[in-house]
């Protein structure tokens, strides 16, 4: 076994990536501090049973599991979300708080060309509810795609209560539904069909559900969805996204936004507005995020909740381009200008210049310039 090799998920960044990473990250810490964002690291390691007691969403088999000195299962940090929701329900005394991060996430189930070791930057709203709070944590979202660089994107919005609210009456056990919500966020048409007829779903709700993967575009799709149900709470989350748009329409975010009812993510974990932001170039979305209001009262105090998370790596695959190699000098010490050389290195970086010092021995690499050669002699430039 070649052990210089990596296990299948993960890989190194090598210097350009991670110029590219460091300086997303500069431009998201920038705008996260100016939005009122406070920023937490969270444990990289977690209890097993913190997950399975609070019936995390997490499936097991994502997880990275080991075995600590006194038996006990912990496992890698599976989700970043839950680590937040833990903080602010177990941790913070204020009702209201805004918390923003930038971890890696891992996940083992991972496979093909999916990573493993996952590099997160996103952002918690705890204690805010409403159609204003969902509108600014998407119209915030955009600001920051916006603010790393990336142009061509848009940010599809919809709303687990309207499949939730078509499910009443269905007919559908549970682990149906959940099998059904997989192939409609897959835009699984045929097998949505073959499931539901399977499942013996009634015909009102077959008509919603087989309509849902084909319901993504304007605002128009929400009166289109209206017309297929008479479900209340269908009908209300419904309008609840109208209000959201409002709001975005006057915060001038609309037009990064469209809306998409077969969104349908986890409804174990989401319990309102769903999104997720998809850029030019890359086949997978470079932001997830929605409302997940009960999350908190698993971990003991009830906190309304909404937020996201950028995939850094995709979201560098949306930029595209390399950002430029910073300016830096360079002082080469020869024998006996070692201390003229240290001196004019520390002028250099007092006076807010990069600069690397060598010594004589081999070449100094490419891209440094100016060149300063110290030797007995005093300072010569090149």
């Amino acid at each position: 076994m070649a052990y210089f090799k990596l296990p299948s998920g993960v890989r190194d960044a090598l210097p350009a990536e991670c110029r590219a990473l460091y300086a997303a990250e500069g431009k998201l810490s920038a705008a996260f501090s100016r939005a009122g964002f406070s920023a937490v690291r969270t444990a990289g390691l977690e209890y097993y049973d913190t997950f399975a007691g609070i019936g995390s969403t997490v499936e097991q088999s994502k997880m990275f599991k080991m075995t600590d000195r006194d038996g006990s299962l912990i496992v890698l940090r599976p989700d970043m979300t839950l680590a937040c929701a833990r903080i602010a329900a177990t941790k913070l005394r204020q009702k209201r708080a805004r918390l923003c991060y930038f971890s890696d996430v891992y996940d083992f189930s991972a496979g093909g060309n999916a990573d493993r070791e996952v590099a997160q930057a996103g952002v918690e709203i705890f204690g805010e509810q409403g159609a204003f709070a969902d509108a600014y944590a998407v119209a915030f979202a955009a600001e920051c795609l916006r603010e790393i660089g990336i142009g061509d994107f848009i940010i599809d919005i919809g709303h687990v209560g309207y499949y939730k609210g078509v499910l009443e009456g269905s007919g559908l056990s549970e682990e149906a539904a959940e099998e059904i919500r997989g192939y409609i966020n897959a835009k699984d048409a045929v097998n949505v069909e073959i499931a539901l007829k399977e499942h013996g779903a009634s015909e009102r709700a077959q008509a919603a559900l087989l309509a849902l993967p084909s319901l993504f575009g304007g605002a128009e799709v929400l009166d289109e969805a209206a017309a297929l149900t008479d479900n209340p709470a269908a009908l209300g989350a419904l309008a609840h996204l109208k209000k959201v748009y409002a709001f975005l329409g006057e915060m001038g975010a609309e037009k990064y936004v469209s809306f998409d009812l077969g969104t349908v993510k986890s409804l174990a974990y989401y319990s309102g507005i769903v999104f997720t932001g998809l850029a030019g170039g890359v086949g997978a979305p470079v932001l997830s995020g929605g409302r997940y209001d009960g999350l908190c009262a698993r971990f003991g105090r009830d906190l309304a909740a909404v937020g996201f998370a950028i995939g850094m790596e995709r979201a560098l695959r949306a930029l595209g381009e390399e950002p430029p190699v910073p300016a830096c000098a360079a002082v080469v010490c020869r024998p006996g200008g070692e201390r003229a050389g240290w001196q004019l290195y520390r002028k250099l970086l007092a006076e807010g210049k990069p600069c690397a010092l060598f010594t004589e021995e081999g070449e100094v690499p490419a891209g440094y310039a100016p060149v300063y050669i110290a030797g007995e002699g005093g300072i010569v430039g090149c």
